[in-house]
Formats: C-alpha cells, structure tokens, sequence
C-alpha cells in the first residue's frame, strides 16, 4: 500500500508540475525544476500526511490529497511576479536620483 502512495503521489505531482509549466511558462524557472519541485513537493506531502494520520489507516484519498496540496504550495513558491508592460520599472528601493 505504501509503494501505490509513493508511486500515485509522484505522478500526482509530476502531471500538477506539467499543467503549471503550460499555463506559467513565462513565470516559472525551467521546466525541469519545476517538474523535480512538484514531484519532491508532491512525495513529502504524502509523507506527512501519513505520518500525520498514522500507522493502519487505509487514508488513500487523504495521502493524495496531501500529496496534492504541498505539491502545489511548492509549485507556488517557484512562480515569478507577473511583468506589468505598462509601467516603467522601478529603480531600487530607497534610492536617490542621480544627476548624470
């Protein structure tokens, strides 16, 4: 039982990373971390959350969703703002003009 949660848990996160690479291509580093990230992300939910519900739970659905909800804060943390084209960038904070 616990391999089909590691190995359903892997491919849960996997096709999680592969939808957020199509639809933020432009605000995500390289579809390669992404695609590790969402997998680690997805595999350690589904550690924790049978850690959490402990040992003789049959909690498949529980383990996935889990699974499921780290992977997809972990996905959140590689995503980049969103560029604004049409507002000048911003200089550094707290700085003064130059005069040059």
């Amino acid at each position: 039982m616990l391999l089909l949660e590691a190995l359903g848990s892997g491919l849960l996160g996997l096709a999680l990373a592969g939808a957020a690479v199509r639809v933020f291509a432009r605000r995500l580093p390289s579809p390669g971390i992404v695609l590790v990230s969402g997998a680690a992300g997805a595999l350690f939910g589904a550690y924790l959350t049978h850690t959490a519900l402990g040992p003789g739970h049959n909690t498949l659905a529980y383990t996935f969703l889990g699974a499921a909800l780290v992977s997809a804060v972990v996905l959140s943390l590689l995503l980049r703002p969103a560029s604004h084209s049409g507002r000048p960038p911003r200089g550094a904070p707290f700085s003064l003009p130059s005069r040059g």
